[in-house]
Order: C-alpha cells, then structure tokens, then sequence
C-alpha cells in the first residue's frame, strides 16, 4: 500500500508553465535567427548555466550580434523570460486546493539563477509554492538522482516527509523514472484532466 502524500513537487515547464512554444522557435519567427543556432547555444554553455557554473548573462553576451539582438543582455533576458510567461492557472487552482489539505507544494525545476530569480518575483512563484528547488541553486540538474536526492533530504529535515511520501509530477519520462527509483510517488504529466484525476484522489 502506497504511503499517504505529504507532499507534491511539480516541474515547471511543461507542467506549471504552458508555453506554446520553445524560446528559440518564437526567438526565430520574430528575428530570422535560425532555432539551429539558439539551440547550438542551449545545448552547449547554457548546461553549465543550469547548474550554477557559468553566468547566463555572460554566456550570451558574446552571442548578441549572431542573435541579431540590439539592446542589451538584460533587455534580451527580459524579452526571453517574458516570451515564456505562460503560467497554467487551472494548476494554480489545483495547487491552491491542494495546500488548503494541508499538502506541502514545491516547485522542482531545471532553471539557471536568472529565470529562477523571475519564476520567485515576476511569476510569483515564491508566493504559490512554499518552497522553490532549482537546479542552479541545488548545483544538479535532472534526471542526476542528486537532484531528487538534495529535495527529500531538505524535505525531511525540514518538514519530517519521507521520499515515499513526495507525489512528483514532470513532463519527461526520464525524470520520472529517476524519482520513482528513489522511492517517490512520481507521474508524467500528459494533459491537465489526467493529472487532476490522480491528484483529486489526496485527501
């Protein structure tokens, strides 16, 4: 028998936020800057980004000219993050209704320290969840078992919950399998009407 939830942690993108689509697709739409090029970037320096080893903002400084951007880095940050504010408020809601059950909600997301910093302020994020776990702050990224590993321990130190006790929903299979070896209650996100059914069964 399945221990009883104390706690869900949610992944950002794909599950909290609904983007209609990748930075770097609406990035090529609005500039002419082919995806291939933004990705190439995202695949390479922007991992060290995600793990608090390089400063996004220095990272992207030398790119401006091959983005074809004209304003400065920050102005370019402000522009990306926005273009991705997409925020699912029928998961607000769940979240919401979750927390009033007494059910601790967490954010676990792969962000480097910038955008952490606008989920926290801009998004409201740090009001919403009553803790934020990001992989910039937490120095792994998913799916390394440490990732998962850093939340329960926080988690049991602070709050007594136990890695059987943590429901994990994400949007990538491979994150999901990682959790679920550690013990967790782990689930991948597909559509909104599955996750509620399965989240409408805590009480």
């Amino acid at each position: 028998m399945k221990k009883r939830i104390k706690a869900v942690v949610f992944d950002a993108d794909g599950v909290v936020i609904d983007s209609p689509s990748y930075f770097s697709v609406q990035y090529e739409k609005e500039f002419g800057v082919s995806s291939n090029v933004v990705q190439a970037f995202f695949r390479d320096k922007f991992q060290d980004c995600l793990v608090g080893k390089a400063d996004l903002k220095e990272e992207l400084r030398p790119l401006l000219d091959d983005w074809k951007w004209r304003g400065t880095v920050e102005d370019l940050l402000d522009y990306w993050f926005k273009a991705e504010h997409y925020i699912d408020e029928r998961m607000i809601d769940e979240i919401k209704r979750l927390k009033e059950l007494g059910i601790k909600c967490y954010l676990g997301t792969q962000q480097e320290k910038y955008r952490t910093e606008y989920m926290k302020s801009n998004m409201g994020f740090d009001r919403i969840f009553d803790k934020i776990y990001s992989s910039a702050e937490i120095g792994h990224k998913k799916p390394d078992k440490k990732f998962f590993e850093f939340i329960h321990q926080d988690l049991g130190e602070i709050e007594g919950i136990k890695p059987a006790e943590i429901m994990f929903w994400d949007n990538e299979e491979v994150n999901v399998i990682s959790a679920k070896k550690l013990g967790w209650q782990s689930f991948l996100y597909t559509t909104f009407d599955d996750f509620q059914k399965n989240v409408s069964r805590i009480k």
